[in-house]
């Protein structure tokens, strides 16, 4: 098979090679899959870099979000899952032709969904709705500002704020890209370039301001001004690259509660609640109350890696980014 393989610390993603490797063997309690697309994550170009926690032996393949089709399951392997099921999942190792992985972790591919918008489901649909409907408890009728409203998680929270029947407030840092908020559910749009954009949100709150905040940007200081009684503010990420440090008085003044939002820890905290979001959101993408977003351009083939991840990096891209890595038609087949 055919991977990309990392065999020392990058200084750009451009310095990624594909490689070809022994096809992966399903080993006691795997399965084998065929990765037809993955999922491209910003973690990714840290990762390579040696600038993010999680730090893979060399060598090692990137990648951590993935579709495709089991091929092979091991005897011994405790699953309900069939040879020819189609999947998606996280595991390390994704930007390769084939992976071998415990199947405990793998999703059946909604009927209605495809395989690249299946491809970038895993990481960013439960970190947005475990933020809004877990950790805030977002209520219907209530103000939700959502930053980076046109990104990978952004545009989840978007799409699942309205179905929980929030007033949505979008940013975003082009007209573009606040449309895009726009048509996928958001009631207002604000480019958060306008030094006045804190203000805006109290005008169109009529002064009450947002009820719940969902900020994956490092945005949290200027939110706080224009935040509701009793808001709750969520700490979902650090697009920015800036780590804030939150003047305490404000929190205080308002009542507001700073709430932090780690997805990937409810797998080794709090399983239960991670199984009851997954149950919660297959059923609204079947009701088709929630529709992934795939960003329009899909990358073909390993060798395109890179450049999908620098078009990440340099926010061309919205929704999610995706390579096309099994040859799959440009129609996106659902079959």
């Amino acid at each position: 098979m055919k991977a990309i393989v990392i065999e020392k610390a990058l200084t750009s993603v451009d310095q990624m090679t594909v490689q070809t490797l022994p096809d992966p063997v399903a080993k006691k309690g795997e399965v084998v899959i065929d990765v037809k697309a993955a999922g491209l994550n910003f973690f990714d170009i840290l990762q390579v870099q040696e600038k993010y926690q999680i730090k893979p032996p060399y060598p090692y393949i990137p990648g951590a979000e993935f579709a495709g089709v089991i091929t092979e399951i091991h005897p011994e392997a405790k699953t309900t899952f069939k040879v020819g099921d189609r999947v998606f999942g996280s595991t390390q190792g994704c930007y390769a032709e084939k992976i071998a992985c415990s199947p405990k972790g793998l999703l059946p591919i909604p009927k209605n969904i495809s395989f690249e918008q299946a491809s970038g489901l895993f990481i960013t649909y439960p970190t947005s709705y475990g933020a809004l409907a877990v950790r805030a408890q977002l209520k219907a009728g209530e103000w939700c500002l959502i930053h980076a409203a046109a990104g990978g998680v952004g545009l989840c929270a978007v799409q699942i704020a309205k179905a929980l029947g929030a007033k949505v407030i979008a940013t975003a840092g082009s007209q573009d890209k606040i449309d895009l908020a726009l048509k996928n559910g958001a009631d207002y749009g604000i480019n958060y370039r306008d030094k006045d954009w804190a203000a805006q949100v109290l005008k169109i709150t009529g002064g009450h301001g947002a009820d719940v905040v969902y900020d994956p940007v490092g945005l949290i200081n200027e939110s706080l001004r224009c935040s509701a009684w009793c808001a709750r503010v969520l700490v979902v990420g650090f697009a920015a690259g800036t780590i804030e440090k939150i003047p305490a008085n404000r929190v205080l003044l308002k009542n507001v509660s700073i709430v932090g939002v780690h997805w990937g820890a409810y797998a080794k905290y709090d399983p239960a609640t991670m199984a009851k979001v997954w149950k919660e959101l297959l059923d609204l993408f079947a009701e088709e109350r929630l529709v992934p977003v795939v960003y329009e351009k899909i990358y073909q083939g390993l060798d395109s890696v890179k450049t999908g991840l620098n078009d990440l990096a340099s926010r061309k891209t919205y929704g999610k980014a995706v390579v096309n890595i099994g040859g799959l038609p440009s129609s996106s087949s659902k079959l």
